[in-house]
């Protein structure tokens, strides 16, 4: 029941998000998809990715067979479109072989295996379809919000030292080396989830049954939550706002060489295509997931959980896709949501309410703070910015305590204890011969 009501809810939110991409005459996610099963998809690695989760719930034999399937369809499509000229895209047989194993679900298997098969579909989906339905979010923030608070972060940010216009000027300093790494990192950041998520999903097939809790759940509640905010608080970044991007709707062009000159802040307007996709920092709050869910991995994951974490968040800054104050409320934002996460799956209890809550409230605390007293914060950093510190490593020690508590307790097999022997009777003592 669980599973049907959360399926119905998704379709739902996907046929609302459909009428409001139409409203402003661009596709929706499901006109996308379906576009995608016939014509060039856009998202190829992202649809393979959505198979490969998708066939952990099968065995080995039947993953080589999903896998050729795909890339024999792949083939075909290839060559139809080398005959007729089209673009030379690749993913439909990954969407075909997903939406194929759902029909073999439905029509083939039965019981547990059949509700394992259309768990893997759908989580399969669920990754394709909430790339899609960020891109419809994005089109959404930008047609609704002609009007950006990029003045007010910006001045909030004077209390953290203005990280962006520092981290923007090293990045030139280092030159195109480090651009290009960190442009990896900071795009690659699906692929590295996706395989996190591949490494705990990896005994499904053989347990018949999805962990309680996995990174690819946080990530998807992540981004579906996330995007909601941005309607809320709508900001471009200081790239666009402040830089050469913004072109002829930038407030001026000064990233990252000067700190603009911000009096009194007010909304600035801005053009209908940029998103609005910067309070708070998503790409930050996927990176702490990620580093979250790495934690008990092998070394060589936790050490590139660490490296994810750190890269991405240099490059969100060094790019000028975000300022300071957004990166703090990214890191508390994840740390919500993933406690939430974790309370859905072992049990909602009163520990669970409180970290949940104080994120929360904290959050909220932050963007209120950006929205109503960027003056006081910029003009008494050495105070506000340690405070603004202070509530984001509240929320991380809050987290660590509780989801320790959280964390099964080790118990000691039981020790036998030594039997003592016996005492064993005297011998008498013989007759003495008369």
């Amino acid at each position: 029941m669980l599973w049907t009501a959360a399926g119905v809810a998704t379709a739902g939110f996907l046929i609302a998000l459909e009428f409001a991409a139409r409203r402003y005459g661009q596709p929706g996610p499901l006109t996308v998809e379906a576009q995608e099963l016939i014509f060039a998809p856009h998202s190829g690695p992202l649809l393979y990715a959505g198979l490969a989760l998708t066939m952990v719930v099968l065995s080995w034999r039947e993953r080589m067979i999903a896998a050729a399937t795909a890339v024999a369809v792949d083939v075909v499509f290839l060559l139809v479109r080398l005959a007729v000229g089209a673009d030379l895209n690749f993913g439909n047989g990954a969407l075909w072989v997903v939406l194929g194993l759902a029909v073999v679900a439905v029509t083939r298997r039965t019981g547990t295996d059949r509700a394992l098969l259309l768990k893997g579909c759908g989580l399969g989906m669920l990754l394709v379809f909430g790339h899609k339905t960020g891109d419809t979010w994005l089109l959404i923030t930008a047609k609704e919000h002609p009007q950006v608070l990029d003045p007010y972060v910006a001045l909030a940010d004077h209390a953290l030292g203005n990280p962006s216009w520092v981290a923007g000027r090293i990045l030139e300093a280092i030159g195109p080396v480090g651009s290009h790494v960190l442009n990896i990192v900071y795009g690659q950041l699906p692929l590295a989830a996706a395989l996190v998520g591949l490494y705990q999903l990896r005994n499904v097939a053989t347990e018949r049954r999805f962990p309680a809790h996995h990174l690819v759940r946080t990530f998807l509640v992540i981004g579906l939550i996330g995007p909601a905010i941005y309607m809320i608080f709508p900001v471009v970044g200081p790239v666009y706002a402040y830089g050469a991007e913004g072109g002829a709707w930038a407030v001026s062009h000064v990233w990252p060489d000067v700190l603009p000159a911000i009096g009194t802040p007010h909304p600035v307007l801005f053009d209908e295509i940029t998103p609005r996709n910067c309070m708070p920092s998503l790409h930050t709050a996927w990176a702490t997931s990620l580093f979250i869910h790495t934690r008990k991995g092998s070394r060589w994951m936790r050490y590139a959980g660490a490296f994810w974490l750190v890269a991405t968040l240099s490059a969100t800054l060094a790019f000028g896709y975000h300022y300071g104050v957004d990166l703090v409320a990214g890191v508390v934002f994840a740390l919500t949501i993933e406690a939430a996460m974790r309370a859905f799956a072992r049990g909602w209890d009163l520990s669970a309410i409180r970290m949940v809550s104080y994120g929360t409230v904290v959050f909220a605390a932050l963007l209120t703070a950006y929205r109503y007293l960027p003056r006081e914060l910029a003009s008494h950093p050495w105070l506000f910015g340690p405070l603004l510190l202070l509530a984001m490593a509240s929320v991380i020690v809050y987290f660590i305590r509780t989801t320790r508590s959280w964390d099964p307790k080790p118990t000691l097999p039981r020790q036998r204890e030594p039997r003592t022997p016996e005492p064993q009777p005297k011998p008498e003592p013989e007759p003495e011969p008369a």
